[in-house]
């Protein structure tokens, strides 16, 4: 991916800020570039019903680490203390939902929402979790965490800049305080894997960390118009000689994210997005001036400006708690011990004021009608609290629980002030239709108009499933 942290190179392809700058100084003797081959769409006309169709954007919080559902979507205050666990719960807009006691502004905004209940799967650990958290399906290595390989299934922005490539702007997908580390290594899940390397979304890091997210767009002082003339020129060359790279798949990757960074360079609207210094103080202020309140205020940007798939990390460590105890940055969902403490004091209050201030801001905006907004983890946490000895930390946690956890929708025709399926007793099972990261990854895809059922294909022609479950309509008014 390409990224933009700091001026070091972080990858192979990884672009400098002087590589950037440098775009129209490759000769062509060396770097005669082809155009990638065209995707094929899928067949969008072979599925309807509620919701598809209705955005024009996603945006996906994923929320690394396993979040409780029982000490935050899915309370069960009747449930005996080890399963309850400490907090209490409190009402929300929604006539029926309860939410944890420190999620109160989320509850009032609960009229805008959907909370999912019976996600399920059977993957219980963060790497392979979090691969078919982002891609829909199942890593070859389950319930593991494996290294991030060229032939992992693309994550979905790469699938949908595969199947329809945005056209007004240069990245069809977006990953901003990214990448998701488990818990220090990137976990596989976030690349355009077997597509290549061209179709990776563009990933951004720490957006709080100055006033420009990426100041290589800034245009240098005295940099003449006729330097971005030449940079044009030649990937007009470029072009005219791409047949004799059509199997050269590495020039062929280079190409594609030379021209993308060209076009970020060249593109006013482009600047203009990553441009959070724009925003007044006081709707800064009220995201949150940290890593994540920063990113979703970007992540809203970004939307505006007609990105097609954003996906906001929260947090970018799952468990930075152990190296980094009073970061509240490094704070990861992963609360195998101290859970309540960690809940109450570093993770929940941000969560709580963030992601309502987020959805709050797109209904008054208007975005809500045509973003499809999606809050997640890879997983929950277990019904019974617990000490796990080989955890850092004095005080009871939960483990990791796939079996049963919750999901946030909002937005696209998703039902206003309202839940879809129940747990059991504990919050640890199903009682009703339990939902997999296919049928979810079904729903993403249908709101945006791309036939869950379609395929597409890998740079040999080789087909793969766009997704592997249904849509989740009863998610839908009407």
């Amino acid at each position: 991916m390409l990224r933009f942290v700091d001026d070091s190179p972080v990858g192979p392809l990884a672009l400098s800020r002087r590589e950037w700058l440098r775009i129209g100084g490759f000769g062509l003797g060396s770097s005669l570039l082809g155009s990638l081959p065209r995707a094929a769409l899928a067949n969008e006309s072979a599925v309807g019903g509620p919701g598809f169709g209705r955005a024009r954007s996603v945006l996906l919080i994923y929320a690394s680490g396993g979040q409780s559902q029982l000490d935050m979507w899915d309370p069960k205050p009747e449930a005996p203390v080890e399963i309850r666990g400490e907090f209490s719960s409190i009402g929300t807009r929604t006539p029926g939902l309860r939410l944890c006691e420190h999620m109160p502004q989320l509850a009032q905004v609960m009229d805008r929402c959907t909370v999912l209940r019976t996600m399920s799967h059977d993957d219980v650990d963060h790497g392979s979790a979090t691969y078919l958290a982002l891609t829909g399906q199942f890593h070859a290595q389950k319930s593991g965490n494996p290294p991030i390989s060229p032939n992992d299934i693309p994550t979905y922005g790469s699938v949908l800049t595969r199947v329809r490539p945005c056209r007004t702007f240069p990245y069809t997908s977006v990953h901003v305080n990214a990448p998701a580390l488990t818990p220090t290594l990137p976990a596989p899940g976030q690349s355009a894997g077997l597509l290549g390397r061209g179709f990776d979304p563009l990933e951004i890091g720490d957006v709080s960390a100055g006033s420009i997210v990426i100041p290589e767009l800034q245009q240098l002082p005295g940099l003449p118009p006729v330097r971005h003339d030449s940079r044009r020129t030649l990937l007009e060359s470029i072009d005219r000689h791409a047949r004799t790279l059509e199997g050269d798949r590495r020039r062929l990757e280079l190409d594609a994210i030379y021209r993308q960074a060209y076009e970020l360079l060249s593109a006013p609207q482009c600047r203009k997005a990553f441009d959070v210094s724009a925003e007044p103080k006081a709707v800064r202020d009220r995201y949150g001036r940290h890593r994540t309140g920063q990113a979703c205020l970007l992540g809203r940007r970004l939307v505006e400006a007609g990105v097609p798939w954003i996906t906001v990390i929260w947090n970018n460590q799952n468990r930075g708690q152990d190296h980094s105890p009073r970061d509240i940055d490094a704070y990861g969902w992963d609360t195998h011990n101290d859970i309540f403490d960690a809940l109450k004091k570093y993770l929940l209050p941000r969560f709580d004021v963030t992601l309502s201030v987020l959805l709050e801001d797109m209904d008054q905006r208007g975005l809500l009608d045509t973003t499809l907004v999606v809050c997640m983890g890879e997983f929950g946490r277990a019904p019974v609290v617990a000490h796990e000895a080989k955890f850092k930390g004095a005080s009871p946690g939960r483990k990791h629980w796939a079996s049963a956890y919750s999901i946030l929708l909002a937005g696209a025709g998703i039902k206003r002030g309202a839940t879809v399926g129940e747990t059991d007793a504990t919050g640890g099972y199903p009682a009703t239709t339990p939902y997999s990261p296919g049928d979810l990854s079904a729903t993403m895809f249908a709101a945006l108009g791309v036939d869950p059922a379609g395929h597409f294909q890998d740079p040999e022609g080789r087909p793969y499933p766009i997704a592997t479950g249904r849509a989740i309509h009863e998610a839908y008014s009407g």
